[in-house]
């Protein structure tokens, strides 16, 4: 099985409610997202780029890999993801996820993982 490619703009993979970037330079961005309940970041990591995820509204349920773990977060609350840590975002609530994910320091790229549970 050949290995997923990483990509520069990972938006035509997966479906958000909205998008929207705050700032973006070379080597860092903040990006919003707001995800309907049924919607969910697919399985990736990210070679070079931490993910700091910071929620407005919501509830965000953070699945991570290597090692396995659960993370829960409510309006307020941050967390970081090493880069290279697969991991999976879903909506842990009945109303929208709106959240902040800060991306840096480096280059950005989403690499999807198949077959990840």
């Amino acid at each position: 099985m050949s290995q997923p490619q990483p990509v520069k703009d990972a938006s035509h993979l997966y479906e958000v409610e909205r998008r929207a970037y705050h700032a973006e330079r070379p080597g860092f961005r903040i990006a919003e997202l707001q995800l309907s309940e049924k919607q969910k970041v697919p399985w990736h990591t990210h070679t070079n780029v931490s993910d700091t995820f910071y929620v407005l509204e919501g509830h965000m349920r953070l699945f991570l890999q290597n090692p396995k773990e659960e993370v829960n977060l409510k309006p307020g609350e941050v967390y970081v993801v090493r880069p290279t840590r697969p991991h999976l975002v879903t909506n842990g609530g009945t109303t929208s996820l709106t959240f902040l994910v800060l991306q840096g320091v480096g280059e950005y790229d989403f690499v999807p993982l198949l077959g990840t549970k």
